[in-house]
């Protein structure tokens, strides 16, 4: 039979379904941890009804601010090198970290009572939002994929973690120089620690931004890892915990909008945004070694493109053409071009990094 003739098989959940099984599942978790804990819902620790408030917040929001987007003709620049079937997503309106990341941060900071260290990572978080936002804005200024310089976005975002270590060196009344691994060891690192702490910051946000490529991938992912950061930390820092799962809850509401296909995407906005609260709530919450776990999937991204760019220039011939390590980088373009569907691909990494969560609070 001419394959032609054959009709198409499902390839897999669609992206509705898929946010649903999603926010299905992530509520569950979020109130089964509660109930282990003995945490009512009332309970100013609780995980649970800050999640949902701030997945309800948000969600709404993007009602209102997707179509005011679209009016200000704030629609993506889809990259020439990048797969040849996301060009129809040209024109989708980007920047959509304005919304729900204030909205989350704002709720995190109310929830907490302002507390210092939750106004700490929030003004972090909302630092590297705006990063985001200036490259947004000179993307589509010059309806080019090229916005400030990498050298000017780099700077600026080390100057933002340098200030954010500059002020825990001087303002924590615990010591903060010692990183904390499995069964009780601690790393005493010295001074080393400020650098590990600002190239966390720096890695992280950037890893999260190689992350956003496909609908509903980097809020996908950054949900689950800010909920699992939030179960993680929320013995010894439920202030941060609360911080935590806000943006989880804040990340599901944009999914309601950002899931394939996607209506909205978040832009350098939100994803610097995303890998700065991390970032920040690991820092500061001693849980660097299991902010590494969760993040898993952020690092595998960044991988497969500091390994396809130093393959290619390792293999270069006379004529300066080296060989491809992968199809294409970042790793889910590369598993679209080896035949996934998009919501495959984002579906297989939702459940990489559920078990990536489990991992971190079984070897806590």
């Amino acid at each position: 039979m001419d394959a032609k003739l054959i009709p198409d098989r499902p390839l897999g959940l669609t992206g509705n379904q898929l946010f649903i099984a999603l926010g299905a599942g992530l509520s569950t978790v979020a109130l089964v941890l509660d109930w282990l804990a003995g945490r009512s819902l009332l309970s100013g620790v609780s995980l649970s009804l800050p999640f949902v408030v701030c997945f309800l917040v948000t969600a709404a929001l993007g009602y209102w601010a997707v179509p005011l987007l679209r009016m200000l003709k704030a629609g993506q620049v889809i990259r020439q090198e990048g797969p040849q079937a996301h060009y129809k997503k040209a024109g989708t309106p980007t920047m959509g970290g304005i919304f729900f990341v204030p909205a989350a941060v704002l709720i995190a900071i109310l929830w907490s009572g302002f507390a210092p260290d939750v106004l700490a990572v929030s003004a972090l978080t909302l630092a590297y939002g705006a990063i985001g936002w200036l490259d947004d804005w000179q993307i589509l200024r010059k309806k080019s994929n090229k916005g400030i310089s990498p050298r000017m976005k780099l700077g600026l975002q080390i100057v933002c973690a340098a200030l954010f270590c500059l002020w825990l060196s001087t303002t924590q009344s615990v010591d903060m120089t010692t990183v904390a691994l499995p069964l009780g060891i601690t790393l005493p690192l010295g001074g080393l620690f400020w650098l590990l702490a600002g190239f966390a910051v720096v890695a992280e946000s950037n890893a999260t931004n190689l992350t956003d490529g496909l609908d509903g991938l980097a809020a996908g992912t950054g949900s689950i890892a800010l909920l699992g950061l939030a179960a993680l930390i929320v013995p010894s820092s439920p202030e941060l915990a609360i911080f935590s799962v806000c943006m989880a809850g804040g990340c599901l509401g944009f999914l309601a909008h950002n899931h394939n296909p996607a209506r909205v995407f978040m832009g350098d906005t939100g994803s610097l945004a995303l890998g700065a609260a991390l970032a920040a709530v690991g820092i500061l919450s001693h849980s660097l070694f299991g902010l590494l776990i969760l993040s898993g999937v952020f690092l595998a991204e960044s991988l497969s493109v500091i390994a396809q760019v130093g393959y290619y220039k390792a293999t270069k011939d006379d004529r300066g053409i080296g060989k491809r390590l992968l199809k294409m980088a970042p790793l889910h373009h590369h598993f679209e071009l080896v035949g996934w569907s998009e919501t495959q691909v984002v579906t297989r990494f939702y459940w990489v990094g559920g078990l990536l969560a489990l991992l971190a609070l079984l070897i806590r």
